[in-house]
């Protein structure tokens, strides 16, 4: 009988004593090869998956027919969607080709699902004033700062106080996705309320100083370099946590907004605005490429504002903009 993995492996925290688990391995290469934390989360919950699909068999002993089995068994039991499929094959091929050190055999099925082409969701001016009238700050800020700038949910959140440069206008967003850093403008209808904010903000913080409560996602290397940085003011979240934690070290920490927080008043603002279209906060930043290019701003202005490494994927947006499909005119105006 081949030998299993036992669950403590799989779900136990690291122990120091036992530094070969499989999953500690994992995580280890994760971190060298600085994957995301985003990324490694979910490399790690499919791996997971992946062995218990297979009764905690070890990942050495399978092969690429079980691979094609476990994401056969995505699509058809469990009706994931293309993406989160190719996502699971990217986490098992990471599995084998960096971890276990043993290539996936080529076996029909194991390709990358094709996943189907989807129009965004563009809302258009008014729709965002709607939106923006049923949302309270800091929400309707972060709101406002994602429509104003194309920021995605998750750069807004994580903004610190350093990044935002009201003199110049613009904000800077720091290890974006693909780890890419870039610079999109900040609105000046954006900005009396953003001093207000950041105001607030200020007396939160130093009453966190006189509390010894630190900020989060500094990183021992920044601190080694920088004593002191997860109390600087320049670190802090713009948008934090009104609750604090206890770390591992016990050292009392504040986080930034959590994103569901946002998304939940997003769509109750939606909802209440009565508009009829499957709005998320990503619509936003839809939103904010759309009326650019219907202003008349270039395309490649666009995709580098974006953050898009491929013109392509910002070529989407213009085929929504506000002259109908493809840019024709209906012949029913001309009845």
């Amino acid at each position: 009988m081949l030998p299993l993995v036992p669950p403590s492996h799989l779900d136990g925290p690291p122990d120091p004593t036992k530094s070969l688990r499989l999953m500690e391995i994992v995580r280890r290469v994760l971190r060298e090869r600085r994957y995301s934390t985003r990324t490694a989360s979910a490399y790690v919950q499919w791996i997971r998956r992946f062995i218990l699909h297979h009764g905690r068999r070890h990942p050495k002993d399978l092969g690429a027919e079980h691979v094609r089995d476990f994401l056969s068994s995505l699509a058809t039991e469990a009706g994931v969607s293309a993406a989160t499929q190719n996502q699971a094959l990217a986490a098992l091929q990471f599995l084998y080709d960096r971890v276990l050190k043993q290539g996936l055999l080529r076996v029909d099925g194991v390709v990358p699902a094709k996943q189907s082409r989807r129009v965004p969701v563009i809302l258009s001016q008014a729709e965002v004033r709607a939106i923006l009238e049923h949302l309270k700050d800091p929400i309707r800020l972060c709101a406002q700062l994602m429509y104003g700038g194309g920021l995605r949910l998750t750069e807004c959140v994580t903004l610190r106080v350093k990044d935002v440069d009201i003199d110049r206008r613009e904000i800077v967003i720091r290890d974006g996705k693909g780890g890419k850093d870039r610079r999109t403008p900040l609105a000046e209808s954006c900005i009396p309320a953003l001093r207000r904010h950041l105001d607030a903000r200020q007396r939160e913080i130093a009453l966190d100083r006189r509390t010894d409560v630190r900020t989060t996602g500094i990183s021992s290397a920044l601190l080694r370099k920088t004593p002191g940085a997860d109390t600087d003011w320049r670190w802090q979240f713009v948008f934090a946590a009104a609750r604090t934690f206890v770390d591992d070290h016990r050292v009392r920490r504040r986080h930034h907004v959590h994103a569901t927080a946002i998304q939940r008043a997003f769509k109750a603002a939606v909802d209440a605005a009565r508009i009829p279209k499957r709005a998320s906060c990503h619509s936003l930043r839809h939103s904010f490429a759309t009326h650019l290019l219907e202003s008349g701003a270039d395309i490649r202005t666009v995709q580098e504002l974006l953050g898009h490494t491929d013109v392509r994927t910002t070529m989407i947006y213009t085929h929504v903009l506000n002259r109908g499909a493809l840019g024709v005119r209906s012949p029913a105006d001309a009845l």
